[in-house]
């Protein structure tokens, strides 16, 4: 460690609420699960093996132990139902980490490329002292949000899956991919293509979340969202292709979407329908939403849509497939910010 930068062990100490004071030995005897249980879950929750002998543990952490032995007592969870959820809790909160650091080192340092000073890191330990309080409940208020978002889904799904397979839920699947991603990235410098990818990721999110969708996960150049009303998720397509088109500095998009069944698991949605989408967002032009025929159908009829039926296509892996091409009807404009959450779609 170089000399001016403070204690590894108080930040972390710091950052844990409290003392490292017990071995993982003690961590197991005080909490009542077994060793191999406990080896499980820290595992899932990402962190890493730590000898037996090693003092690494809080009372944070004993007291964690504890309310997950509750719930595998109260028979609210089983065993293999706790490290999912924590598997999910572990990776979604190692990644947020990730980011909160960058952007407080990012805020303190000249530029993203240059490793921060003693005295940034410094400062950074002084902030999260001192707010880290202010930020926990918002984590929490974060979490709750969503959660109450992702149950009223449920509900939706629940009451319009009709002939859906048990476990699966019917929605529409769209991907939004940059065009020439590839090629942008050997002609520019890295830090510029970063600023790229995240414009990108950080526009599509907004309208997803002010259209009333979801957003499922972003792959650097690509997006992939879900929307339980078709309308929505044709105006999520409609509005990240024209919002992008508008930035010159920016490669076009190319959107593709579909309509059907889908398999929930982890956060993220796997089925025909994902791989659909996925391979029509391919056959798109720049700039262009391309959708299967059972979306066409759906959208079929709205006044303020025009949907242009195009020659089939051969798809790998899923056969020939009806694609049409998805526009605003001529003179239509897009409609108020937000009316797709909680609102029925215009007529």
């Amino acid at each position: 460690m170089s000399a001016g930068l403070p204690d590894p062990k108080e930040i972390e100490e710091l950052l844990l609420g409290g003392e490292l004071r017990y071995t993982r030995g003690d961590a197991v005897r005080l909490s009542g699960v077994s060793r191999g249980f406990s080896s499980r879950l820290w595992r899932a929750f990402g962190y890493p093996s730590m000898p037996d002998e090693a003092v690494a543990y809080t009372e944070g952490d004993v007291a964690a132990l504890c309310r997950i032995r509750r719930l595998m007592d109260d028979g609210v969870l089983d065993e293999d139902g706790v490290i999912r959820l924590v598997r999910a809790f572990g990776q979604t909160m190692t990644r947020l980490a990730e980011w909160q650091v960058n952007l407080l080192s990012n805020m303190i340092t000249a530029g993203p490329e240059d490793a921060p000073t003693p005295e940034a890191v410094r400062l950074i330990v002084e902030i999260a002292e001192k707010h880290i309080g202010e930020f926990e409940p918002l984590v929490v208020h974060a979490w709750r949000r969503q959660l109450a978002a992702a149950g009223t889904r449920a509900l939706a799904s629940a009451a319009t899956r009709g002939g859906a397979a048990p476990g699966r839920a019917v929605t529409t699947v769209g991907f939004a991919d940059m065009v020439s991603f590839t090629q942008m990235s050997r002609e520019v410098e890295e830090l510029e293509l970063a600023r790229v990818v995240e414009w990108f990721e950080e526009t599509a999110a907004d309208i997803i979340a002010s259209c009333g969708g979801r957003l499922v996960k972003t792959l650097g150049d690509e997006v992939l969202f879900c929307a339980e009303d078709p309308r929505i998720g044709a105006e999520i397509a409609l509005t990240i292709a024209e919002q992008i088109k508008d930035e010159t500095e920016i490669p076009d998009v190319r959107v593709g979407m579909a309509y059907g069944p889908v398999l929930p698991l982890m956060g993220d949605v796997f089925g025909t329908t994902v791989n659909l989408a996925a391979r029509l967002t391919s056959l798109a032009r720049p700039g262009a939403v391309m959708v299967d025929g059972e979306l066409a159908a759906r959208l079929e009829g709205d006044p303020d849509l025009d949907i242009t039926t195009i020659v089939k296509r051969p798809v790998r892996g899923l056969g020939i497939v009806q694609p049409s091409v998805l526009r605003r009807a001529t003179g239509a404009a897009p409609p108020a910010e937000g009316w797709g959450r909680g609102a029925v779609p215009p007529d």
